[in-house]
This record gives structure tokens, sequence and C-alpha cells, in this order.
């Protein structure tokens, strides 16, 4: 009983630590209106994970897409999409919405903390 009541104990602050050293994601909110991404340019750090919360204003199914980030994602019309990004190198990566490639285009910049 006493041996069941450390490994519980050793799990239950392992879970914790485990926690702590991977935080809660740097939350992103954009928009897709009149085929264009709002805002067009975003700031995130560097070395963080990054949830980005996609919002389409529009009556048109839209893909976000990026070659940089390794992504795409469908949003339907007037719908909300979650996805989450990296850690990120500091850079900067282009993104688009494929299906209006012509006006929806972005950049996420990652910057190192000074």
């Amino acid at each position: 009983m006493r041996r069941l009541a450390l490994i519980l104990t050793s799990s239950a602050m392992l879970a914790a630590a485990s926690a702590q050293a991977d935080p809660a994601p740097v939350t992103v909110a954009l928009m897709l209106k009149d085929h264009r991404f709002l805002p067009e340019t975003v700031t995130v750090p560097a070395g963080k994970r990054i949830r980005v919360e996609l919002t389409n204003q529009d009556g048109a199914m839209e893909e976000f897409d990026s070659e940089d980030l390794h992504i795409e994602k469908d949003v339907t019309p007037y719908g909300k999409v979650a996805f989450e990004l990296g850690p990120l190198q500091p850079g900067n990566y282009s993104f688009m919405g494929e299906l209006h490639a012509d006006t929806a285009s972005g950049e996420l910049r990652a910057v190192a903390p000074e």
C-alpha cells in the first residue's frame, strides 16, 4: 500500500512538472473579411507555441495555407477554426488564403525576446 502511494505521488509530481515545462500557447486572433486577413501582419514571440484562432466573416469557404509553416486548414463560410503552430524560430512566415490568393495574404513574424 505504501509503495502504491509512493508511485501515485511520483506520477503526480511528474505530471505537474510537465505541465509547468509546457506553458499554454500564445493565442493569435485572425479574421477573414472581404477575402483579406486582418491583421495582415502578426508578431509573435519566437520559441513559443502559437494558437491561431481564425474567424471567417465571409460567405465563402477559405483555406489558410502556408508552405513556410507547413499547414493547411479549411475554414467554412462564417465559421471558425483553431490550430497550433511552432514553437517557431525567429523569422518571417508567409501565409495566404488559397481560394482567394489574389487578396488574402499575410505574414507571421516570430521575434526573439530581447
